[in-house]
């Protein structure tokens, strides 16, 4: 039996009192559960004509479906360009040229301070002041998530890059090897499997954060199952509500779940020494680098 350092292993007493909390806590979980139930239940919420809607095929296909669909465009054309703009800056950030290194580091910085909603609302209504009438909500979600999580995500490669040891990198000068050599042959093959975690965990949040597309009135999941479903069908909004939600898990546990399978498979087909970098909003980053707020 394996025993972890950063604890005792518990005797019968400390078990049995273990054994009391989880049960204290699982009959906790299960009386607030009821008491939502009971209370949705005393607003006629679980009734089957505010559900049977959701039934049909054709809400499915008008509306939830479509939402789902603007949802997934905005979330993957954001994290393919928020990946490429947190490459680009982050392996900026490392060199060893000021006039690079300077202006991409004020670039993050301005990016991760400023909260995603006014980036997207400064987008949207400066879009039409620069490229005349339209409509920018697409635009403005895209580019809203791709300044912020690019930011986030060029301190993830950043952070990955230093917790490579130092001394891959001077094994790689010793043998020759050139700046731009060791950073694609040495450093980065290490510093991707070290960043998967990190990397998915913000594109987890990138994906949650499209919902912010609602405010400017951007058709997605969020703005199908909260403005117009309820509005179609009279009394829906919880059910819509809890549909929407499920949607949401589903989509977060399977891009998790991917997560995981490229981690487990790229440690696999490489040997790295670089330690995980640790999920934005981590206090620290193991090899000296340091995390992004989220």
């Amino acid at each position: 039996m394996s025993t972890s350092v950063l604890f005792d292993v518990p005797g019968p007493r400390a078990r049995a009192r273990n054994a009391v909390y989880t049960v204290a806590a699982l009959a906790a979980i299960a009386a607030l559960l009821y008491f939502v139930y009971a209370k949705f239940d005393e607003k006629g919420q679980w009734e089957g004509r505010i559900w049977e809607p959701f039934l049909r095929p054709e809400t499915w296909t008008t509306h939830i479906l479509p939402g789902l669909l603007g949802t997934l465009k905005a979330a993957g054309l954001a994290a393919v360009l928020a990946l490429v703009f947190g490459a680009v800056f982050g392996l900026a950030r490392l060199s060893d040229h000021a006039w690079i290194r300077i202006p991409a580091g004020v670039v993050v910085e301005v990016f991760r301070a400023i909260p995603l909603l006014l980036l997207i609302f400064f987008i949207f209504y400066l879009a039409p002041s620069v490229m005349g009438g339209g409509d920018y909500a697409f635009m403005a979600v895209v580019a809203g998530l791709t300044l912020y999580n690019g930011s986030v995500l060029a301190e993830v490669v950043r952070a990955g890059v230093l917790s490579v040891p130092r001394g891959q990198s001077e094994a790689a000068y010793a043998i020759g090897l050139r700046k731009n050599q060791v950073m694609r042959m040495v450093l980065l093959p290490q510093a991707v499997t070290a960043m998967m975690p990190a990397i998915v965990s913000q594109l987890v949040v990138l994906l949650k954060d499209t919902a912010l597309g609602y405010i400017i009135a951007y058709v997605d999941l969020l703005n199908t199952g909260f403005k117009i479903l309820p509005a179609v069908f009279f009394g829906s909004l919880i059910p819509a509500a809890i549909v929407v939600g499920v949607i949401y898990v589903g989509l977060n546990m399977a891009l998790s779940a991917l997560a995981t399978w490229l981690e487990k498979r790229s440690r696999r087909s490489r040997k790295t020494s670089a330690a995980p970098v640790a999920p934005p909003g981590a206090v620290g980053v193991p090899g000296g680098g340091v995390s992004a707020v989220d």
